[in-house]
């Protein structure tokens, strides 16, 4: 069976989950994208290497056409943030299983999915769009609010602004790195942020269980530490549920962000149509105790899934970032780092390789490496993680 896999750049989700799950299943892997060299040098001293064909992944035209002159397609599937409206486009058209792709659109376009959660009358956050060039002055959102990329991810260039001169001030620094981006103001919404992980196939869906999310202080929202929540309040998960199903998600992963107000009320923050990512995925692999990435590709096959996964409740986790917290070259720092021992295991991945120049950028992308343990128990998987970074270090020179 034939899986074409697009991607952009080879993440630890491709790289150690989606290509060995892949593999695992006896399918044949044909990756798209368009930075094939990247992709060639990670995979070059992995047992399973698939093929690689280089195509604009980000136009769904363009994904068909390439598609359609090699073998018969089984499955079309991405992890990509940003290619899963195109992923479900080439899905449906080659007849195959497919994200609803005007849910993958909502999921991606921010200002899409306000505006049609509030049409739904499930929940109606007050929000604005900049097109590029608009004066951010005077939006009909109550101050502090947020301001954000329409179409951003990983809390790149978002921002909680105080009032409108800073919202200005703000505006303009992220147009100057984002020439024709639309911007998006929308009301705060305060509280703890927490996650839910689900999966579906073409006859229903299944809760994963969650997490709940350190983010680093204002203005930015950088995620720090997660840890594992194995079910949220059922009338939590209930309302983020309706959420997702007036939004159209089903099919697939889906990592859905949301906080809960003194109220009562869940409400979304994000949605990210795919699998958690930053090594968190396969740390809910290894909580669960199930095969997460073999799953997710028996549903995009057409499989149906079992009715009973089996997921384990009774492990507990943390995964930890580590930030570099100026700009310069990092010129020390640990690699890659696994251990097993009284019941932990715990791994570490290096995302920013030594000898390698970054302006500071406060978001995610600061990160030089994330660590994340799982064990019986929330003080045993911090303890762990604590001793893994008191023991090594992260050098940046100016």
């Amino acid at each position: 069976m034939r899986l074409y896999l697009l991607a952009l750049n080879p993440t630890d989700s491709v790289t150690d989950g989606f290509l060995p799950a892949a593999a695992r299943l006896g399918l044949d892997v044909t990756v798209l994208t368009d930075s094939v060299e990247d992709h060639r040098r990670a995979y070059a001293d992995r047992e399973f290497r698939p093929e690689l064909v280089e195509c604009e992944v980000r136009d769904f035209r363009a994904v068909i056409s390439t598609v359609s002159q090699l073998a018969a397609p089984d499955a079309v599937f991405s992890n990509s943030d940003h290619l899963q409206t195109q992923t479900a486009l080439a899905a449906e058209y080659f007849g195959l299983p497919a994200k609803d792709w005007k849910a993958a659109l909502r999921a991606k376009d921010k200002g899409l999915l306000r505006r049609h959660l509030a049409l739904t009358g499930l929940d109606a956050v007050r929000s604005a769009e900049l097109p590029p060039g608009a004066d951010p002055a005077e939006p009909a959102v109550p101050f502090p609010c947020v301001v954000k990329p329409r179409e951003g991810v990983a809390s790149e260039d978002v921002s909680l602004v105080a009032d409108a001169a800073e919202l200005a001030r703000r505006c303009a620094e992220i147009r100057a790195r984002r020439a024709g981006a639309t911007l998006v103001v929308e009301e705060f919404l305060a509280g703890e942020l927490h996650t839910l992980e689900t999966l579906g196939d073409r006859h229903g869906r299944h809760v994963l269980g969650g997490f709940r999310t350190r983010l680093s202080p204002p203005p930015d929202f950088i995620e720090e530490v997660l840890t594992f929540v194995p079910a949220h309040p059922p009338e939590v998960t209930a309302q983020v549920l309706a959420q997702l199903d007036a939004l159209g998600v089903g099919l697939g992963a889906c990592h859905t962000e949301f906080v809960v107000q003194p109220d009562g009320r869940a409400r979304i923050i994000e949605v990210n149509y795919r699998a958690i990512g930053d090594q968190c995925d396969l740390m809910l692999a290894r909580i669960l105790d199930i095969p997460l990435f073999e799953l997710v590709l028996r549903a995009h096959l057409g499989e149906r899934l079992p009715a009973d996964l089996g997921l384990r409740t009774d492990r507990r986790a943390r995964n930890e970032a580590v930030l570099a917290d100026r700009a310069g070259t990092l010129v020390a720092a640990p690699g890659p780092y696994d251990s097993q021992a009284d019941g932990v295991t715990l791994s570490y991945r290096p995302t920013r390789p030594v000898g390698e120049r970054h302006e500071h950028y406060r978001t995610n992308r600061d990160y030089l490496g994330v660590v994340w343990a799982t064990a019986p128990s929330q003080q045993q998987a911090d303890a762990a993680v604590a001793a893994f970074l008191a023991a090594n270090r992260w050098e940046i020179a100016q």
